[in-house]
């Protein structure tokens, strides 16, 4: 049963995740609503690796907090249909092809290092364990991505700012 729901979760999260990046889709609120179920399909896929602190993380922050703030970011915005960007199919191509290449290489090396056949110790572990090694062994990620946010946010700050007459 646990294998038949992580095909049926894999499925829809690989679905939704293309739903994200869809050109056809000209609504960039729809993508996002695409965005959160693709975010709610992976905490299934966390709960089905008993992995519930995670997932409840999943949820809460990315699903919750994020999104909202993405929302935010394209009301502010004002996208018009009119000054949306028209996509060549050269620049299709060779992003399809580049995001196929980096596709393989991970899997090559995944599948070299004998990772695919061992679970992390990190996700047996407590959330005790799970926040020394988030604040230990993988403090520079962490704090690389708090300071994308941080420059994300300053970005809409200054894109959704207008000129007061």
């Amino acid at each position: 049963m646990a294998d038949l729901l992580f095909y049926i979760f894999a499925a829809l999260t690989l679905v939704c995740g293309f739903f994200v990046v869809n050109p056809l889709i000209r609504n960039p609120v729809t993508n996002a609503m695409f965005l959160v179920l693709t975010l709610v399909n992976l905490a299934a896929l966390f709960v089905l690796l008993q992995a519930f602190f995670i997932a409840a993380i999943q949820i809460l922050v990315y699903a919750g907090a994020v999104m909202v703030l993405f929302l935010f970011v394209i009301m502010l915005l004002d996208l018009k249909a009119e000054v949306r960007r028209k996509f060549s199919r050269f620049g299709v191509a060779t992003g399809v092809l580049g995001v196929t290449a980096l596709g393989a290489l991970l899997l090559l090396a995944v599948f070299r290092s004998g990772a695919a056949h061992t679970a992390s110790p990190h996700l047996q572990a407590s959330t005790v364990t799970l926040g020394k090694a988030l604040f230990s062994d993988y403090l520079l990620p962490f704090e690389i991505v708090s300071l994308i946010l941080l420059v994300g946010m300053v970005g809409v700050i200054l894109l959704s700012k207008r000129e007061i007459k």
